[in-house]
């Protein structure tokens, strides 16, 4: 039986207290992450149990208990202590998907510092502009990303502690760089852990919009309430479970369900640092017996590409949930899912803002393929009218994704722009700035960006939808839809596609792929334009950046393209 049981159930008089009381918490108590992922876990009797199983490039692993994990962190905390390192300074953790990133983050909530996760594959001018925006007091990176810091550490004055966790020896550090080693510090046993609060800052992540600089959304201790309870029942993680998260930690998904949710709730997961591959990831799962897997539609849709028969290749048997986020899953992922594994991918909408999952399809839950599902339980979710910020009640009208406030995870605010983070309330609701629909049965189903949408000839269209249809054609591969001017009806349906091998990108190819479409939605849904490209720009999270391809057809500036995976 599911973690969530009845959903109808659970939404009968539901309050955060209840999460409270299973972690033993009360309002104006101490609560601390690091220590609930560690310390709480050890003296619950669960000290010996495995916390993390760690393979990097050509198959390198480590392993570690609940109670290494604890020793693990407290060490990184002291080092920290001992440079100086004070509750409230920002650390920047910028490393692969090493263990030193995981106990990394641990460490610095224990000391009541701000983890400051950012992506290891950013520029150096990416880095600076998130450096200098939180003013970090230290940076914990590795050899290999060293250069990058080197090439500003000019520009941060602010910038006290430059730690590298693989220092070799063969290269003189420089000033302000020290070296660390997990493997040949002496472990601490006894941590006196700073005593963080609910509103104390916790974590400090960073999202690009379509312009301005990014902002730093603010997390604070407290999301631990939401973080561990939806882990629970959407992700329904077990006693038992091998759990996979593949998101880095660099965004919050890495963060929120890589680390604080499993680690939270005492179970084993594993991590694999060497990028995606259809083979490798299929031999993981099987090699770690993985039972709970969450994954974005991206990575998905690639497996998809890579076909059936490899999946044939492994004993897939030990998945028993599977999970998606990152954008939204489409319907023809989730009938293949369920066609190649036995169970379908449950969608999950959420962002760095909210902090947790907001709207799921959950385990026992009949899931509509390509519908985000429903609001958990203690969520107020609704769409409202984009001009009156009034809810909407009407069955399948477009409007804007809405929240009332209040939830343990959500945003505190961005980092020194207070003004920003006010403008994303409207009429006592938070706008994370999409638009769906809501169906009888009261599942959203995502439509796009609030500034997506295609208005062709006074007719809105979802680039979503038409995504959705391009994928089911044989030979789409991958697909991305925006706007393009048209005098007639102003704008009009253009989409950017990538083929499947053994397709050929000519006339009569987009030709097909129109009237696929065209019979499929509509002759309004169907592009205008076809334009084969060999690749999508997409973030190095694997979300396909669209305003790219917005803004290059309407002659716009790009805005931040900081987190392309190519930039």
């Amino acid at each position: 039986m599911s973690n969530i049981g009845n959903y109808e159930e659970r939404l009968k008089n539901f309050d955060w207290s209840l999460s409270e009381k299973e972690l033993d918490y009360k309002a104006g108590n101490v609560i601390n992450i690091g220590w609930y992922c560690t310390d709480r876990i050890c003296q619950m009797g669960k000290g010996s149990k495995m916390a993390l199983l760690w393979e990097g490039q050509g198959g390198v692993e480590k392993k570690f208990t609940y109670n290494d994990i604890r020793l693990a962190s407290n060490t990184i905390g002291t080092f920290l202590r001992n440079l100086g390192v004070k509750n409230e300074d920002r650390v920047c953790l910028f490393m692969d998907k090493v263990p030193e990133l995981y106990l990394g983050v641990l460490g610095i909530l224990k000391i009541g510092a701000i983890a400051q996760p950012l992506f290891s594959a950013f520029g150096e001018e990416s880095l600076l502009v998130r450096m200098e925006n939180a003013e970090s007091t230290a940076i914990i990176t590795q050899r290999k990303h060293i250069a990058k810091v080197r090439k500003i550490v000019d520009k941060m004055p602010f910038l006290k502690h430059i730690i590298v966790v693989d220092y070799d020896g063969k290269h003189p550090l420089r000033e302000r760089e020290v070296a660390f080693s997990l493997e040949e510090a002496t472990p601490v046993e006894n941590f006196e852990f700073f005593p963080t609060k609910a509103e104390s800052p916790s974590l400090l992540h960073y999202t690009s919009g379509t312009t301005g600089q990014p902002k730093g959304v603010k997390h604070v201790h407290y999301s631990l309430i939401s973080q561990y309870l939806t882990a629970k029942w959407i992700l329904d993680i077990q006693e038992n479970d091998i759990y996979w998260c593949t998101a880095d930690p660099g965004w919050v998904t890495g963060t929120s369900y890589g680390i604080i949710g499993p680690f939270s709730l005492g179970v084993t997961q594993c991590v694999l640092d060497s990028g995606f591959g259809a083979e490798a990831w299929y031999k993981f799962v099987e090699k770690n017996k993985v039972t709970v897997w969450y994954s974005a539609p991206t990575a998905i849709r690639s497996l998809m590409k890579a076909g059936e028969e490899i999946i044939k290749k492994f004993n897939l048997s030990s998945l028993r949930h599977l999970a998606s986020v990152g954008e939204p899953l489409n319907a023809e992922a989730v009938v293949w899912s369920e066609k190649v594994f036995g169970k379908q991918f449950h969608d999950n909408y959420w962002q760095t803002e909210t902090g947790s999952i907001m709207i799921s399809n959950y385990p026992g839950m009949k899931i509509k393929p390509g519908s985000m599902g429903r609001p958990f339980p203690g969520i107020t979710g609704t769409i409202l009218n984009p001009d009156t910020f009034e809810p909407i009640n009407a069955e399948g009208k477009i409007g804007l994704i809405a929240f009332k406030p209040g939830w343990p995870a959500m945003m505190r605010t961005y980092w020194n722009n207070e003004e920003t983070y006010k403008n994303k309330f409207k009429n006592g609701w938070y706008l994370p700035g999409d638009r769906a629909t809501i169906d009888r049965d009261g599942y959203f189903w995502f439509i796009g960006r609030d500034d997506d949408i295609i208005n062709t000839g006074g007719h809105l269209v979802s680039p979503f939808e038409v995504e959705s249809a391009l994928l089911e054609h044989e030979a789409v591969a991958e697909s991305a839809v925006v706007s393009k001017p048209d005098e007639v009806n102003m704008e009009v349906v253009k989409a950017f596609v990538t083929l499947k091998p053994g397709f050929t990108a000519d006339k009569d190819m987009e030709l097909t792929i129109m009237n696929f479409i065209r019979k499929k939605l509509s002759s309004l849904a169907m592009p205008q334009e076809i334009e084969f490209v060999d690749s999508l720009p997409k973030t190095r999270s694997g979300k396909i950046m669209r305003r790219i391809l917005h803004a290059k057809e309407w002659g716009e500036e790009i805005g931040d393209i900081s987190s392309l995976e190519n930039d």
